[in-house]
Order: C-alpha cells, then structure tokens, then sequence
C-alpha cells in the first residue's frame, strides 16, 4: 500500500476493507463485552449507516463532540465522522464539566455523541442551553432520558444491511479530520486540528518502524491509552494499515489480566504504564534468593550490555541464550507470550525503565512528539534501540535545531492550527516550522530531548496539564497569595503555597480544605494531592518574578526543589 497515494483516512480504511472483507475475520473486540466483536464486513456497513444518518444534521466542516471510553463504537463513530464530512472533536472521560463547557462553547458542535448515561450525565446540562447542539448518539441506552432526545447507534446497526458498495471518496489530505484539545500556557485548552495527510503521513512513518515487527496478517494489537489521547487516536489508523486484531481492555487496572486474555503483540503505551511495570518486575526480583537470584543478575547484566551495544564474547552468548529460555520467556508469558515490541510515547521514559524492560526481553520502543505533529516526529527502531534517545526523525518530516536549541518541526504531519486561535498559531507556527517547546540535540541522527522550554507539566500518563490555569485557581482563593503547581512525569500534583499575608498563621487542616474546595472545579488529573506553604513572597527584587509580574518558575523550582520532592 503506497499511503502517499491514499486520500483521507476513510479511503485508508475502505482499501483496507477490500482486501479484508472476504476473510471473515473479526477486527475490534472489547475485553469488556467479550461477544462483542466486528468483523471487517459489519465495521464498514455500521460506518456507512452512521455516516448516512449523521448527514442528516451536519454540513461539511461542522464539529461533533465525542465523549466515550474505548471501545469499538469509538472507532466506528470516528470513521463515519469524517465520512460525513465532519470533524470528530473527542474528550477526556475525567474532564471536569467546566473543561466540556469551554470546548464546547469554542468548537460548536452540531452533534454530540456519549458512550452511556455516565458520560451523557456529565453534559447534559450544558446541551440545553446550546441550540446549536442539533442531535445527541448514544452508544448505550441512556437511563431516565425520553428516547425521543438521542439515538443509540446500536438500533441503526442491527436494522441495516449494506451492500459493499465504497462510498465515493470527496476528501482530500489538507481537510481536517479532527481537532484535539490541549492545554494552553494561558490556562484554556487549544483545539489542534490535525489533517487526514497528516495523520496519514504519521502512518507511513510508523509502519517504517512496524515493517521488522509485522510478520503476519491480524498482527495483535491492546488498545487502553484513551482514544481522546492524539497518541492512540492516530495509532487506530496504523492498525487499519496492517490490516491488525485490535482488542479495547477493561481498564487500566485490569491491564496485565487483559494482556493474558488477548496475548498482544504490539501495545503502545505511555511512561507510567512502563514504570509501573518496571516497579513490580522489579519487586519481584529483589525477592529472589539463592541461584534464582544469580540467574535473574546474569540475564540483567547481559541485557543491559547488549543494550549499550557492547559485544558478548563467546561464553556470554552461550549464557545470554540459556536465559532466554528460562528467565526471559518466562517473563514475557505474563504478558501474554507474544509480545513482539512495547511502544513509548506521549512523554519522556525514564533511562533506568528503558534499559531494564529491553534487558529483560520486553522491547521497549521510544518515541517523541505531540499533539501539534499528528503526534510522532521520530521513534527508536527495533534493529538499533538507543534508550537515551527518541530515534530519528520520522520519514516525511523534516526536525531541525534552532540557535537556542528548540526542536522545530515541518512537514505535512504539522498541525493546520489551532482552532479560532490565530494569536497562538501564530507563536508557534512560523514559515512552516513547528516551534516546539523543547530542547534537544542529535546524536548520529537520533534524537535526543535535553531540556523543555515551555510552561507545561506533562504527567507518566501522557496527558499535558497547564500549570497556569491551576495556579489561577489556587490564586483566586482568599487565603492564597501565590501559588506554583509542581509535577513534571510526576503520579500527582503537587503545589507551593505562599499564603495572604493576614492568613500567614492559618493551620494547615484550614488550607487543606481550601485546596479540596479548589479541587472540585479541576479534573481528576489536575487535582492538588499534597502542598507546602512558605513564608517567602515572590517579587521582582528578589528574582522570583519578572517585571510584568509572572512567575519565573525555573528559578522558584531550583530554590524550592527540596521542600516540593519531599511532597513525593
């Protein structure tokens, strides 16, 4: 398949289905509902009804909010968005109601789509008094609702049979397929809008790194990382271009029971599932005594010098085999037996992590990007891994280093701007160059992340937060004067507080249920775990702010690092 050629992201998926449909073969399945599977034949007429029925309230162009869990509904609504011609604006299911309210007011939609009553209770009040909200689908019977106000999609599935007649293709590659929101430095969230080319273009560059690891048809995927994420929402797409098994989990805390119930190949992930892994394997090993634990040092010793490219010699070959019977394999069949590769994205994986996953027999795969690159912009190979870098740039994008050494990024996978935000387009698009926010160097064409420029914490889990709206919450309380939120691949939040100055002797049970109060308006992501409060102020003269006022938050984090870790 030469995705050069492809068009948008619907003709990728109706290629695919030409050569798929006669197969019979399933190709989504949630771990949640077992017997709920779709072949490539009932993926592709349940789009086709959907698209169909979704024309009747959307105009080219117009925007539909989706709010849902993974599952294989997620996909299907995707794909019949963007055939209708529409643009699929997905959120986060942990979103506070006021985050919905802004993305909403900002995009418009013309049609919202919720996974179930959960997720339909979080909105509902916000689509009455919206008259632009024309039509709400559901993909489960919504309770306590009149059925007359949404439309479970299900019902138009199980009414409809098509023939496998292709739907003339009216997209092109520069038309939006999606708009993402992320956090802005200012506090608001910004709507990224990605392209079917650039999506596409991320394909190609994946399937580069996948074309070793794919052997077979129906290659095994586990998906879990929320398709809202820009991460997993192009990863979909790669798993249509190899035709691939895809399987939603539970959850993530059934994660390793679901990886044993589906026996993945390839998983992406982000760094907090890697770390957590590493956490347990880890535990189990310091628990080892006698010759299993001489056995377990010996495989980790070879691993990791194979890793850093050192030659075995002879006799550590001979070892290295032997403990890929019986230590490796073993490991590897608690995830399933089949894994081919892990793949990390969506922030920064820590070396220690990645040097003991690809000793112990799990390849690890790191990769970089972001929301505005559709996300990739480079990855390790599986025949050259270099653990302290992010790999070379993806093929289709071109990555250079600025004199100040930001990462700057052009090409077709390069966002098309952000949405009704010319003001912030404009700060980070600049003659076709993609301004980052990043620091880094290369190292023999890989690329390698040094430092980050921009005022944006982004949590193990990959989500990005903006310290500045959080901090304008903690500020607004009567009792807090100044405020910085702290957790950069951190598991929680965590904030100095510098109290008012009639609150200096305030106890700290009060301003613990001040920050709960504060926590309520935020999402479960953003909330304040721990804090600190200190009696310094931050002011011009003593560094701590510049002359307009805003906080240098470098120099706060340097002088304050101990007091914050120790929050940890």
């Amino acid at each position: 398949m030469n995705l050069s050629k492809i068009n948008s992201l619907t003709e990728l998926f109706f290629y695919q289905f030409e050569k798929q449909k006669d197969k019979n073969k399933v190709f989504l399945s949630s771990l949640k509902e077992p017997k709920k599977n779709y072949s490539w034949k009932e993926t592709f007429e349940s789009i086709n009804k959907l698209s169909e029925e979704l024309k009747k309230y959307v105009n080219k162009g117009d925007r539909c909010f989706l709010i849902s869990e993974n599952r294989p509904e997620w996909l299907i609504s995707d794909l019949s968005i963007m055939l209708s011609e529409s643009i699929t604006v997905p959120a986060y299911t942990t979103y506070a109601e006021r985050d919905y309210e802004y993305i909403i007011n900002d995009c418009t939609p013309t049609v919202i789509f919720v996974s179930n009553t959960e997720q339909f209770n979080k909105v509902k009040n916000i689509i009455k008094k919206k008259d632009f909200i024309k039509k709400v689908f559901s993909f489960e019977n919504l309770e306590n609702i009149n059925k007359n106000e949404y439309q479970n999609i299900n019902n138009l599935f199980s009414e409809f049979k098509n023939e496998n007649n292709i739907p003339k293709n009216i997209i092109n590659r520069k038309d939006p397929a999606c708009i993402i929101y992320t956090s802005g430095t200012q506090g608001n969230p910004k709507g990224v809008i990605l392209s079917h080319g650039g999506i596409l273009n991320n394909c190609e560059g994946a399937i580069e790194i996948l074309k070793p690891l794919i052997k077979k048809d129906q290659t095994r995927f586990l998906t879990w990382l929320p398709l809202s994420h820009s991460y997993e929402h192009t990863v979909q797409f790669v798993q249509i271009t190899v035709s691939a098994r895809v399987f939603y989990a539970e959850s993530i805390e059934k994660l390793i029971k679901n990886m044993n119930d589906c026996s993945p190949e390839i998983m992406t992930a982000v760094p907090r599932f890697y770390q957590n892994l590493y956490q347990k394997i880890n535990a189990s090993f310091n628990k080892a005594t006698g010759v299993k634990r001489i056995l377990v040092q010996k495989m980790l010793n070879l691993g990791i010098k194979k890793i850093k490219k050192k030659s075995l010699n002879f006799v550590e070959k001979i070892q290295d085999r032997i403990l890929d019977k019986i230590v490796r394999r073993k490991i590897k069949a608690q995830f399933g037996g089949s894994l081919i590769t892990f793949v990390s994205g969506g922030g920064a994986l820590d070396k220690e992590v990645g040097f003991f996953l690809n000793a112990i027999g799990l390849p690890t795969l790191q990769g970089y990007g972001l929301t505005e690159t559709s996300p990739v912009v480079s990855c390790n190979p599986i025949n050259d891994i270099r653990v302290e870098t992010v790999g070379p740039p993806f093929k289709g994008n071109e990555v250079k280093i600025a004199d100040d050494g930001e990462i700057l990024v052009k090409g077709e996978n390069v966002m098309l701007g952000y949405w009704n935000n010319k003001t912030e387009t404009d700060k980070v698009l600049k003659n076709g160059w993609l301004h980052t926010g990043d620091i880094g160097i290369f190292e023999e064409g890989y690329l390698k992340i040094t430092d980050r420029k921009k005022d944006i914490l982004i949590t193990p889990g990959g989500d990005n937060i903006s310290p500045v709206k959080i901090e304008n919450e903690l500020t607004n309380s009567e009792i807090i004067s100044q405020a910085i939120v702290y957790g950069d691949n951190k598991p929680y939040l965590v904030s100095l507080i510098v109290l008012s100055l009639e609150q200096k002797n305030l106890k700290k049970e009060k301003i613990q249920e001040e920050i709960e109060k504060i926590n309520k308006n935020l999402s479960k992501i953003e909330k304040i775990k721990k804090f600190v409060t200190i009696n310094e102020q931050f002011t011009i003269e003593n560094g701590m702010l510049t002359p307009t006022l805003k906080l240098k938050r470098y120099k706060i984090i340097q002088k304050y690092k101990n007091e914050l870790e120790k929050l940890y």
